[in-house]
Order: C-alpha cells, then sequence, then structure tokens
C-alpha cells in the first residue's frame, strides 16, 4: 500500500445521525489523532415549487444539509483542537444570495450553513480556528445533472454566467483549499462565491 492509501480513511456514515458522527470521530481519533481541517461538504437538493414541497422533504433536506454540517462540526472540533487550532471550510451555495423559484428548502438551508460560518467564526476564533464558507454557482455534479437531465438546458444556464462556463469540482477544491492552508490565515467568517461571476455580475449581450 502507498503512502498516500495508508493515509486514507473512507468511512460510510450518514452525516444526519449523530450516532454515526460520533462513530466517524472515534475512527479519526483512533486512526490519527487529529485533524487539520475540516470541510463540511454535506448537501441534498429538493429542487420544486414551494406548493411541491412535502413534510419528509423537508425534514430530509434540513437533517442533511443543516443539522448534519452542524453537528458533523461539532463532533470533531475536539480533533481540531487537538491540532492547535485549523481550519473549517462549509459549503454554501450561491442560491443564498438569489431567490430561485424551484428550491425553497435547498436555498434556506444553504442560507443557514453560511450564517452557521459566521457565527462559529466568532465563537472558535478564541480556540484559533478559523471558519469560512463557499458558495459554488452552477457545477457540474451528479446532482446537477439529476436536475438538468435535458443537456439543452446547459446552454442556457451557461448563458447565465459572465465567463460563459459552468463551474467544476476543481474549481471549488482549489477555494477550499485555500482556505484550509495557511495561505488564508487571516480569512475567517468569510464567504467566497466560486461561481464565474453569476451572482455579482449581468453577461455581457
Amino acid at each position: 500500500m502507498s503512502d498516500r492509501g495508508a493515509r486514507l480513511l473512507t468511512v460510510r456514515a450518514d452525516s444526519a445521525s449523530l450516532t454515526d458522527l460520533d462513530r466517524l470521530a472515534a475512527l479519526i481519533r483512533e486512526r490519527h489523532g487529529r485533524l487539520d481541517g475540516v470541510f463540511a461538504n454535506a448537501g441534498i437538493g429538493v429542487f420544486q415549487r414551494s406548493g411541491e414541497v412535502t413534510e419528509q422533504d423537508f425534514d430530509r433536506s434540513v437533517d442533511v444539509n443543516f443539522k448534519g454540517v452542524f453537528f458533523t462540526v461539532q463532533k470533531v472540533l475536539p480533533l481540531l483542537d487537538a491540532a492547535g487550532g485549523r481550519s473549517i471550510v462549509i459549503n454554501a451555495s450561491w442560491t443564498l444570495h438569489r431567490g430561485l423559484a424551484v428550491a425553497p428548502v435547498y436555498a434556506a438551508t444553504k442560507a443557514a450553513v453560511h450564517n452557521l460560518a459566521r457565527t462559529l467564526g466568532s465563537d472558535l476564533a478564541e480556540r484559533g480556528i478559523r471558519v469560512n464558507s463557499v458558495s459554488p454557482g452552477y457545477i457540474v455534479t451528479e446532482m446537477f445533472d439529476a436536475a438538468n437531465p435535458d443537456p439543452a438546458s446547459h446552454d442556457a444556464i451557461r448563458s447565465q454566467v459572465p465567463l460563459r462556463r459552468l463551474g467544476r469540482a476543481e474549481d471549488v477544491a482549489e477555494t477550499v483549499a485555500f482556505l484550509l492552508s495557511p495561505r488564508s490565515s487571516h480569512n475567517t467568517a468569510q464567504d467566497i462565491a466560486v461561481d464565474g461571476g453569476l451572482v455579482n455580475a449581468v453577461p455581457a449581450s
């Protein structure tokens, strides 16, 4: 096994289950003893108009997108303290900045974790732990493809983005890596949009 493989720990867990999160934290402690950083990236999307959302849709979205993120951070905090204080990044969304008719619950949960990053940035600063969020725009993922199954719709979506392309997972990963690294040592309680200009700029005609 390579050194990289020896350092890799894969754990199947439900982020909405506190029992699973306790088990995850225990396994990390047993295997590595500490964490240098955390990227809380749990999220599911229910893309429906408000009148179509069921109580089950609502509960599952809140459980994964908000509750799961909050308790993931809470459960691993002792592992970050053991490292002498490090960095947490929470995955929010561009939808917290603009209304999207088909995403009332999804957008609300992402606004919640965006605010959580600011609140935890204040709460954990004295422990030397920085907390920031990223707000991806349209990123090509399995969830994006499931919500937009018609390839022709991608052109219409792309036309909303000033950089004229859809984002890649690598675009988000590079920003997260920056926020987790010492290069962002004076950044906390901030949000960085990784959206090709979607939120703040109007594409040239």
